[in-house]
């Protein structure tokens, strides 16, 4: 796993890399969300990994979309008028994060430039890329919003790609741009339903050498068709 965001890489660090997924949990589990105790926490300077780890989880649920990014501020009235309080479920929270931590050992992450970590391992045969950039292209501005690192060369992450030995398997925002560059590199793509965080649906694409597969998953049992 690799990312860049020194905010979500505390996450991973914590949980990975320092072991600290039970005391993360617990901390989630067992604090008292309200607007003063939030705010006392995120005024305060993270002294440790594992403390910016649990600022981060705070920002994330807590803020309009769960955007980290500059500007970004706390919910008002949130789903059904709960607030701050309207997606923090801590329980679930809880249950993800020891589950991470049981496997944490089979996990290596990486805080750095994913295409960099890809232009390392791009030779290797066993290797398989899972890439889901920042939505920029075509100048679209989801991806400035959400992200702090959102300025992607997305020309150069298509090439870059394209020379990996191994598969790969890349979404995107459903642009004509990003169209474009799949089909000038050759590159297999499909249409897929998702929803954002108003729960408006909306569509993206999959992106691979051949994605057969997902059409094949789609397909009603018993559907012929070309």
């Amino acid at each position: 796993m690799i990312e860049l965001d020194e905010q979500v890489a505390a996450v991973w660090r914590a949980i990975i890399t320092d072991g600290d997924g039970v005391w993360l949990a617990d901390r989630i589990a067992n604090f008292g969300l309200i607007h003063d105790s939030l705010g006392k926490v995120l005024s305060e300077k993270a002294r440790t990994v594992r403390e910016r780890a649990f600022q981060t989880i705070l920002k994330n649920r807590t803020y309009h979309g769960g955007i980290l990014a500059p500007g970004s501020a706390p919910l008002k009235s949130g789903e059904n008028g709960k607030g701050i309080a309207s997606r923090w479920y801590a329980d679930t929270l809880k249950k993800r994060i020891l589950a991470i931590n049981d496997i944490r050992l089979r996990l290596k992450f990486v805080e750095g430039d994913g295409m960099e970590e890809v232009r390392k391992n791009a030779h290797r045969r066993d290797a398989v890329f899972f890439v889901d950039p920042p939505y920029t292209a075509g100048g679209k501005q989801a991806g400035r919003r959400l992200y702090t690192h959102s300025e992607l060369d997305h020309e150069e992450l298509f090439k870059v790609i394209s020379e990996v030995t191994g598969d790969f398997l890349m979404t995107y925002d459903n642009t004509d741009d990003v169209r474009d560059l799949a089909r000038r590199y050759g590159f297999d793509f499909e249409l897929v339903a998702m929803q954002n965080t108003h729960l408006a649906k909306m569509t993206e694409l999959l992106i691979g050498r051949n994605l057969d597969w997902a059409r094949s998953a789609r397909k009603p049992p018993g559907a012929g068709g070309l």
